[in-house]
């Protein structure tokens, strides 16, 4: 196994790092802000690498990890919200022409759930499932040690999985989402609604309300505030027992902010899960834990993803 370079696009920034073999620990990092609606993202994805590029030259293999959707496949960025000057982007292609080396793609998601397996929290498990709940909701499964992709390079888009047809608008425009219901701005809207039909509640519809501040609200009492938790781990139970009925996971991984708030989104999710799985045996020895790479999932994931391409 090589040095390899692995990339982690994000909406704020654009980071690099080179890493030895067998080391987690990168031996260089960079990172500029993406500036996403400015023209020239791609060259500065590149600049960048080229800032953490050995001096001996020897890279084996770069891993990009980004938003989606994209073609894993092909290395194609079909459409990115963060970056609207990626419509069929190939960006996997340019990278590989531009630095004469293999270069490969996932999903962000797809890549945390991967990276998690290979070196953090699902680590010894071979079905592995991973969400993430932030200001979306994203996920990624393992299969006796693969990560699913699809035919497409679709698969495992969980957060738009349909869990009320009648439901909230999803951000992707459509009704009834897991995502309209459990993300961080589904949170907010909810309780801006709310409020706007004159419930009660010491939080206020103002610019700094955020799921922070709502669970914060929460923690000290609030109804309304304990009641959009409540509902977000109630849609995400349901979610989850969906999700169990398909893959079967020995574990469930949750990373994001909004995992982060503990037994006010738990409680009621754990509830709800076990009200909906249709047998028991699907929670026999089922793990739930917390995501162990935090801010570095996406590099370690696309580090994982170049390894394990190049393997093969």
């Amino acid at each position: 196994m090589g040095t390899i370079i692995a990339i982690d696009v994000g909406g704020t920034h654009l980071r690099a790092a080179l890493y030895e073999p067998d080391n987690t620990q990168p031996i260089a990092h960079q990172r500029v802000r993406t500036n996403s609606n400015e023209p020239g993202v791609y060259e500065r994805l590149e600049a960048v690498v080229e800032s953490v590029w050995p001096k001996d030259g020897k890279v084996d293999a770069i891993g990009v990890a980004s938003p989606g959707p994209l073609d894993p496949h092909a290395g194609y960025i079909l459409k990115t919200p963060n970056i609207t000057e990626w419509v069929n982007f190939p960006l996997a292609p340019n990278l590989s022409k531009h630095f004469n080396v293999p270069a490969f793609l996932d999903n962000d998601a797809n890549l945390a759930a991967l990276g998690e397996w290979k070196f953090g929290a699902g680590r010894g498990h071979h079905d592995v499932l991973y969400l993430t709940i932030s200001t979306g909701v994203g996920g990624g499964v393992i299969i006796d040690d693969h990560l699913l992709q699809g035919y497409h390079g679709l698969a495992t888009e969980l957060g738009h999985t349909i869990v009320d047809p009648d439901g909230p608008l999803c951000s992707c425009g459509f009704a009834g989402h897991l995502e309209a219901f459990s993300s961080g701005p589904a949170i907010v809207k909810y309780i801006l609604a709310e409020l706007g039909a004159g419930a009660k509640s010491e939080l206020k519809a103002d610019a700094n309300l955020s799921a922070r501040v709502v669970a914060d609200a929460a923690i000290h009492g609030d109804a309304l505030a304990i009641s959009a938790y409540r509902r977000a781990g109630e849609y995400l139970g349901i979610g989850v027992a969906n999700f169990l009925h398909s893959f079967d996971p020995s574990i469930v991984i949750f990373g994001g902010g909004v995992s982060q708030v503990g037994p006010l989104l738990f409680d009621p999710f754990n509830a709800s899960l076990k009200k909906r799985v249709f047998h028991p045996r699907y929670l026999e020895g089922l793990k739930i834990e917390m995501a162990a790479l935090g801010d570095d999932a996406g590099l370690l994931g696309a580090l994982a993803l170049a390894q394990i391409s190049i393997e093969k």
